[in-house]
């Protein structure tokens, strides 16, 4: 929450007498006026808290430290759906949550996770920072939470595997993977026939390890960060669905925020999204090559059986019926048809 400090009364009286640059830098450090809380899900090590750190760094320098950001990743403040709890009341003012957990709450934030959309930022990118994020963004907004300008990656999902590799639709029958508490996650693996589990991200290396799931699906750059080549054998390229991280903040508290804060706020976290999202990029090969080097063996595998398959189950039929038409058509005009 914010505190108005006596430091910063003495400095509103003094403002109609002294000349002030319209910018927040000043030449000394002060007492934070605002201090505020950011969680995340990933480890310290991965890009997204990396960058988020270095987007509160900015913009306590850029304040005099004025605004205070604290950050606790790894799920230190509880699972998503308990940090989203947390947002939603206030007690959190700053979220990252993948689009498609964030459908549980607004259904249109998964339309970026349709399964086998994307063949490429090239599409991607201009999509998430134009016409289809905005329309998203606003239903966002509709809920009572703020979302920032642009999304941060999380990549690609791959699929893994203590029991098998998934080298064809029917490797998924009867397969119990995990899967994050999100309707459309959960709706594809049913459409090939696996055996979903939601289980919120805190808890994927245990019931990996326990072998209360077979496997699980995520970006390279998760799978590294927690260590889940531990209690995993298999990668299958699957790159069935693209995911990110919506910025997210309690709309009432956002707005609550002096205009100049929120200009200095979202122009750091704005601009480490998109430097966050080279950064995962950049490590993917590497990624790639420790992930190996650790045990794990990959498998390429043809992804357009994977999506004919999700066709004749009728998930593509549902889900652009959930959409509507309108935001549908948003999606495919940058990806193209997509069955």
């Amino acid at each position: 929450m914010t505190t108005i400090t006596r430091r910063r009364a003495l400095h509103l009286t003094l403002a109609g007498a002294v000349a002030a640059p319209a910018v927040l830098r000043v030449s000394r450090v002060q007492a934070a006026e605002f201090n505020l809380k950011a969680a995340n899900n990933a480890p310290v090590s991965h890009p997204l808290t990396i960058y988020m750190a270095k987007a509160a760094d900015g913009i306590r320098e850029e304040t005099g430290g004025r605004v205070d950001i604290k950050l606790f990743p790894n799920n230190q403040l509880g699972g998503d759906t308990d940090m989203l709890s947390q947002l939603r009341s206030g007690a959190l003012e700053f979220f990252t949550l993948s689009p498609l957990i964030l459908a549980t709450l607004v259904p249109a934030a998964s339309i970026s996770g349709v399964g086998f959309a994307w063949t490429s930022y090239d599409k991607l990118w201009p999509a998430m920072d134009g016409d289809l994020g905005a329309h998203v963004r606003d239903r966002i907004d509709k809920s009572g939470l703020y979302a920032f300008d642009r999304i941060w990656e999380n990549g690609f999902r791959q699929t893994t595997s203590s029991s098998r590799p998934i080298l064809a639709p029917d490797d998924f029958k009867g397969f119990k993977i995990r899967v994050p508490p999100s309707p459309m996650w959960t709706s594809m693996f049913k459409a090939f026939d696996a055996a979903p589990m939601t289980i919120n991200f805190a808890e994927v290396y245990s019931a990996l390890q326990t072998r209360i799931a077979e496997g699980q699906e995520n970006p390279l750059a998760l799978i590294e960060a927690a260590k889940l080549y531990e209690v995993q054998k298999h990668l299958s390229k699957t790159n069935h669905m693209w995911d990110g991280f919506w910025l997210l903040a309690n709309g009432k508290i956002w707005r609550s925020l002096p205009q100049d804060v929120r200009t200095v706020v979202g122009k750091h976290f704005n601009t480490q999204a998109v430097e966050q999202r080279k950064e995962t990029l950049a490590r993917n090969g590497s990624t790639e090559k420790d992930l190996l080097a650790r045990g794990l063996t990959f498998h390429d595998v043809d992804t357009k059986s994977f999506q004919a398959k999700l066709q004749s189950a009728g998930f593509y039929k549902e889900w652009k019926g959930k959409f509507g038409d309108d935001a549908w058509a948003l999606l495919e005009k940058h990806t193209g048809p997509i069955a």
